[in-house]
C-alpha cells in the first residue's frame, strides 16, 4: 500500500521526487505477477478444474493473508491512509464514488463514514448524480473515488472533471499505473492479488475500515453525531 503525494501529482521516474518506482518497492506487484485482468482468463490461468476444493481454499486463504499483511505493513512504513483521512475530515462536503464492482466499495465507505461524519454523499446516479456534483464543485469539497483494474471510464472522467474544477480527490486504487493517480491529491494503493477469478477485495475492505476510523476520530462533531444517532436508533426502535 502506497501513496502518491499531495496536490495534483504526476508520476515521475526514479530519479525525481513524487511517485518514483523505488518508493513502492515491494508494495506493488508488476502486472505479470497479478495475472490476467478479466475473470474468464483468470479462471484458466489460476483455477484448475482438477484442483480439490481444499487445495483451492488453502491457496485463497494464503493469498488473502498476504494481502492483509502488505496493507498493514504499508500502514507502518508510510502514512497514505492517515493523509487521506485528514483530507476527508478537513473537507466541508464529502462525495464518494465508484462504478462497477468498485461501487460496492464506495457504498461501504458511505455507510460507515456517515455514522459519525456529516455531509457524506454517495454518487450513485440516483439520489446523487455525477453531473449535479460537477456543476457545483467547491475548493472545500473532496471526492473519494474507488477504481480497480479494468478501470471504468466513468470514474476516471468523474475524477478528472472534479479535480479540474478545484475539488480535492482521494483515490483508492490498485496500481501506480491507475489513471486516477495523476488527478488525485492523495492516493492509497491497495494490493488486490488473488488466486480467484476476481481480484481480491480483502485489502480494500481493510483500507475502508481504517479510513472510517481515522476520519471519524478527527472530524469535528463526530462524538455528538454518534450520540445523537444512537439516541434516534433507540427512540425509533430500528433494531430488534
Amino acid at each position: 500500500m502506497s501513496t502518491a503525494g499531495s496536490g495534483h501529482p504526476t508520476p515521475q521516474n526514479d530519479a525525481g521526487s513524487g511517485v518514483g518506482a523505488d518508493a513502492y518497492a515491494g508494495a506493488e506487484p508488476r502486472p505479470a505477477e497479478r495475472g490476467p485482468d478479466n475473470p474468464a482468463a483468470r479462471f484458466g490461468a489460476s483455477m484448475s478444474p482438477r484442483a480439490s476444493a481444499k487445495s483451492l481454499q488453502a491457496r485463497l486463504i494464503r493469498k488473502e493473508r498476504e494481502n492483509l499483511e502488505r496493507v498493514f505493513a504499508g500502514m507502518e512504513s508510510e502514512d497514505s491512509v492517515a493523509r487521506a483521512a485528514a483530507v476527508i475530515a478537513g473537507a466541508r462536503r464529502r462525495f464518494i464514488g465508484g462504478h462497477g464492482r468498485s461501487a460496492a466499495f464506495a457504498h461501504l465507505l458511505n455507510l460507515d463514514l456517515s455514522h459519525g461524519v456529516s455531509q457524506v454523499s454517495l454518487i450513485d446516479g440516483i439520489g446523487t448524480r455525477s453531473i449535479d456534483v460537477l456543476t457545483d464543485v467547491r475548493a472545500t469539497d473532496v471526492l473519494v473515488a474507488f477504481s480497480m483494474r479494468r478501470y471504468r471510464r466513468e470514474t476516471v472522467q468523474l475524477v478528472r472533471e472534479f479535480s479540474d474544477r478545484g475539488g480535492a480527490v482521494v483515490a483508492v486504487t490498485d496500481s501506480l499505473d491507475s489513471p486516477l493517480i495523476e488527478h488525485s491529491a492523495e492516493s492509497v494503493i491497495v494490493p488486490t492479488d488473488s488466486a480467484s477469478v476476481t481480484d481480491s477485495a480483502t485489502g480494500v475492505a481493510a483500507v475502508i475500515h481504517l479510513l472510517t476510523a481515522l476520519t471519524t476520530a478527527s472530524a469535528k462533531g463526530s462524538r455528538r453525531r454518534l450520540s445523537e444517532r444512537e439516541s434516534l436508533i433507540q427512540e425509533m426502535g430500528i433494531y430488534i
